[in-house]
């Protein structure tokens, strides 16, 4: 697989006039972190500019069913929040196979097993907290009190492929279900936009809590700000932020190669360097992050998951009068 890798670094590096190559990104990173990738990116591949374009997945997912629909697809590639969107596109064959990735030592899970998706990092969804407004609590219930009205900031579904995943995982979970939405909006909570606005709302004291990646609170700590990250004890769902290419790509070498760096031990660096967990074996994660082994992980089955999607997306809207 490296052999194949450096072939195609050295097709791409030495042909005729150094032609330059453009790949087309899309992806649901933050900006910062999309730019740092593609930089990273770039340095090790002079000769393959990336452009990308930035949305919450959902978002950018309706922008590629139009683009589908009318026959003008723009990306080659794709690095979004969780796999039902990928196995929605994978399902309608505009996803591009890649037997030949890196994928030597990462866990089967991450991957798709037809080689059309790969897991990039781990993020896991918890609970986030405001320690000079609000106390630390243990489970998913125990947010849904009367004091905690309209004080609980919660990314929408319908916008984050993050709080899409978190959705499926919480509704199928024992003890859990669609209760747990309910009562939040029993409390006048509206989900809406991304992880990035509810990190804000917390930090700011505007919210005592929010439903939150681990990532967006912890580099938040970091920076000073008062908040603070909690694993509940009745589990916490969890994506992989999966690199796909686009089966109309006019550059299929230089997207290989995309994908190659991710999953290379420089990409899973830069994934620990940006703040979140790797999943490449050996590659430590960032300081302060909790480990993975020490998780109740609530996982689903994604086939049945993106069956019902429409129907759940329906409900929840419902739910929330969206």
């Amino acid at each position: 697989m490296r052999l194949f890798s450096l072939t195609l670094a050295a097709a791409l590096t030495t042909g005729a006039a150094h032609a330059e190559t453009t790949l087309t990104l899309y992806t649901s990173q933050p900006p910062e972190q999309a730019q740092s990738t593609v930089d990273a990116f770039e340095a090790a591949h002079p000769d393959i500019k990336v452009e990308w374009t930035r949305n919450g997945t959902s978002a950018l997912m309706n922008v590629i069913r139009a683009e589908i629909e009318a026959g003008q697809v723009q990306p080659d590639l794709l690095l979004v929040a969780d796999n039902i969107n990928l196995g929605e596109l994978k399902a309608g064959g505009h996803l591009m196979a890649y037997p030949e990735a890196p994928v030597e030592g990462y866990d089967a899970a991450t991957y798709d097993p037809d080689m059309t998706y790969f897991g990039t990092k781990a993020i896991t969804t918890g609970i986030a907290y405001n320690p000079d407004i609000a106390e630390p609590v243990e489970s998913w219930a125990e947010l849904l009190t009367e004091e905690n009205r309209g004080q609980i900031a919660v990314p929408s579904p319908l916008y984050s492929g993050a709080a899409l995943n978190h959705l499926h995982a919480l509704i199928n979970a024992e003890g859990i279900g669609w209760e747990f939405y309910e009562g939040l909006n029993e409390l006048d909570i509206v989900p809406e936009g991304g992880n990035g606005p509810a990190t804000k709302a917390v930090a700011s004291g505007m919210a005592k809590y929010a439903i939150l990646v681990d990532a967006n609170a912890l580099r938040a700590k970091a920076d000073g700000s008062p908040i603070d990250f909690i694993v509940p004890k009745d589990g916490v769902s969890f994506i992989t932020e999966p690199v796909a290419i686009m089966s109309t790509t006019e550059h299929p070498d230089a997207a290989r190669l995309f994908v190659d760096f991710l999953l290379s031990e420089e990409g899973q660096k830069l994934v620990a360097e940006q703040g979140n967990l790797p999943l490449r074996p050996g590659v430590a994660g960032p300081e302060g992050f909790p480990e993975l082994a020490g998780m109740k992980l609530l996982g689903y089955d994604v086939e049945e998951a993106l069956g019902k999607d429409g129907e759940i997306r329906a409900k929840f809207s419902d739910i929330f009068g969206l």
